[in-house]
């Protein structure tokens, strides 16, 4: 199923906002190659779309929103924007850190 997916790349962290989403997660990424390669599950890798990452560790935080109205439709849950799951996902340079779960959703 289709979900909603919004990349922000920043210089530093941006500011917790967790309080607006659902579930929020952090993790460290150790981008080697000076690229990142955003793709899917489902997504072909040779045509995914690659962006321009520093080398070095990044911190990469997942927020998640919509979960409830996505969890009640189920399957079709991307058949309607108001139904459909959404991700905003935010990287910038940061030291390595152990992962972080900073808001569960419980439902």
């Amino acid at each position: 199923m289709t979900v909603a997916v919004t990349l922000e790349l920043h210089t530093r962290a941006p500011r917790p906002d967790a309080d607006q989403f659902d579930n929020v997660v952090e993790a460290s990424l150790k981008a080697t190659s000076g690229r990142l390669v955003i793709l899917g599950c489902t997504d072909y890798f040779p045509d995914a779309q690659r962006i321009p990452a520093e080398p070095g560790w990044l911190r990469v935080r997942v927020s998640r929103w919509n979960l409830r109205n996505a969890a009640r439709a189920g399957h079709l849950s991307d058949d309607d924007a108001e139904t459909m799951e959404r991700l905003r996902i935010q990287v910038w340079p940061d030291p390595r850190r152990p992962p972080a779960d900073i808001k569960r959703w419980k439902g």
